[in-house]
């Protein structure tokens, strides 16, 4: 019998004032703790917002490690002056075979009507896990094979959730339905580290590999209709399409960020450096087309976590997290988060 330790009441966690730094280093100054934080039980190795309307005020979270799904909502003080800081309720723990590489939320999950959960994991036995209950009694796992090396990436159609798209080290990106059954596979020529859907068009799918290449198909035909390309600086971590704004894609190569507007060039129109060494994660805010954040690789104490603006030449906020992991923006407000030991850390961006 596998058990967690869960508060049965929400936490509630205060807001922490911003700690700057007294240094002449602008990066020193920028330097503040997390705007809230979550206390956990374990290890959180992946974290993610789900990215579509929960049907109440409140957003949907989970988060991963070692053998375990955590799922809750999340409120903050900026939705509800009654929350002070975050208020944070756990609405299920789910045991998971092994440790959790990747999750993905689908749309269909939703707390009105008759309570449904459904997300999707990834694991490094090489399987996909199709997760969906209603938080009482119903509780169904069904298990995705396939691919035959690590599962970077995945993520759900997101109009109707009735496809999940999985790209890998095995230079495949994958799609399935609902009953686990494969129903394409797109041949990559180097590994599949990000895979993002287009947020109304639910036949184009962006594809970005490790060789620097970022791909958008037509999964009509199942051929790429447009490429991007890095250029030669390094391996390509982590890619994210805006779905503020679909002309805009985001990518971390080595230790740069870069940003394409895929209407002008495949060549990418912004690239700076962010990461001593190297950058890890790219993610678009959903809330505001013009910020994003990036993560560095964890290093031996903790990872930074920068967040960009794009009318900025410096990152506007810069923190740290405790061997930081995953990195996830709220629906609708400019806030990200990032799993760390035994905790979340929040970060809100005043713009």
């Amino acid at each position: 019998m596998w058990h967690v330790r869960l508060a049965s009441t929400p936490s509630m966690v205060g807001k922490n004032e911003a700690s700057f730094a007294r240094a002449p280093n602008m990066q020193e100054d920028l330097t503040r703790s997390p705007s809230y934080t979550v206390t956990c039980d374990d290890y959180v190795h992946v974290v993610e917002f789900s990215p579509f309307s929960s049907g109440s005020h409140a957003s949907l979270l989970a988060y991963g490690g070692n053998q375990y799904v955590v799922v809750g909502t999340c409120l903050f003080q900026e939705e509800d002056v009654e929350v002070e800081g975050v208020q944070f309720n756990v609405l299920r723990a789910f045991h998971h075979d092994l440790r959790v590489d990747a999750l993905a939320w689908s749309p269909e999950s939703r707390l009105d009507r008759i309570p449904t959960i459904r997300f999707c994991t990834a694991a490094a036995d090489r399987k996909l896990r199709l997760l969906t209950s209603d938080l009482q009694d119903r509780h169904e796992v069904k298990v995705m094979e396939g691919h035959t090396s690590y599962i970077n990436h995945l993520v759900f159609e997101p109009t109707e959730g009735k496809q999940i798209a999985s790209v890998s080290d095995d230079h495949t990106c994958r799609l399935w339905d609902l009953d686990g059954n494969e129903t394409a596979v797109l041949r990559l020529r180097s590994p599949g580290l990000s895979v993002c859907w287009h947020s109304q068009e639910v036949f184009k799918l962006m594809v970005a590999e490790k060789k620097g290449t970022i791909r958008f198909y037509d999964l009509v035909t199942q051929q790429a209709i447009l490429s991007l390309d890095c250029g030669h600086s390094g391996p390509l971590m982590s890619a994210d399409w805006c779905l503020a704004n679909t002309i805009k894609v985001g990518a971390v190569v080595g230790n740069d960020w870069l940003i394409w507007d895929i209407t002008r060039s495949s060549y990418p129109q912004e690239k700076r450096p962010a990461h001593k060494d190297k950058a890890r994660l790219f993610r678009w805010s959903i809330a505001n087309e013009n910020l994003f954040a990036t993560t560095g690789c964890p290093g031996k104490i903790s990872s930074q976590v920068f967040i960009h603006h794009l009318g900025h030449p410096q990152p506007v906020t810069i923190g740290s997290s405790l061997v930081g992991s995953g990195l996830s923006w709220h629906r609708t407000l400019p806030l990200c988060v990032v799993g760390g030991d035994r905790k979340l850390c929040f970060w809100m961006t005043e713009m």
